[in-house]
């Protein structure tokens, strides 16, 4: 009996004390995402593994984040980069030029910037614009039937790629 009292101390417990905590930080704290495509090259890789921490507080997000949000369009999780906030008026010129209620927005992450047409979208209440950095290579708002992306359906925040590890570090 002593043996059974001592295996469910000295290992029952705390491995099952170690597994709560690594599903609350999981479920609360931190996802790991994989990207398979090139749509955000070349800030991301593809087959990238990403440490995104969860937003727990929509009104601090900004322009310019790597966002992962839910599409109910496309029915999956997506990984792109924050344009237009609620309210806003994005205009996307033929240059590749993207602009926020009339200003032009510096964009060195983005490649391949060149448009067939100009776009433009006016960001409801509530809702958000995506984009991918690599614009030629990217399924975005600007082929979506539904452009914007609901604040309830906006995850987490990339925060540094963990896999290959030749692109291990921070994400800008």
């Amino acid at each position: 009996m002593n043996t059974w009292k001592k295996l469910l101390k000295e290992w029952i417990l705390p491995l099952g004390a170690e597994v709560l905590v690594i599903v609350f930080l999981l479920k609360v704290v931190f996802m790991l995402v994989l990207v398979p495509s090139g749509s955000m090259l070349p800030t991301i890789q593809r087959n990238s593994v990403l440490f995104c921490t969860y937003i727990h507080d929509i009104s601090k997000v900004q322009r310019g984040e790597i966002l992962v949000f839910e599409s109910d369009e496309l029915g999956k999780t997506l990984i792109k980069r924050l344009i237009g906030l609620p309210g806003e008026t994005v205009t996307i010129q033929k240059d590749g030029s993207v602009a926020v209620d009339g200003q032009t927005i510096d964009e060195a992450y983005v490649i391949y910037p060149k448009m067939d047409e100009e776009l433009s979208f006016e960001i409801p209440e509530g809702q958000y614009l995506f984009l991918g950095d690599n614009r030629a290579g990217s399924e975005d708002a600007r082929c979506w039937d539904e452009p914007f992306i609901p604040a309830e359906k906006i995850k987490a925040r990339a925060r540094f790629t963990l896999w290959p590890l030749d692109h291990f570090g921070g994400l800008k």
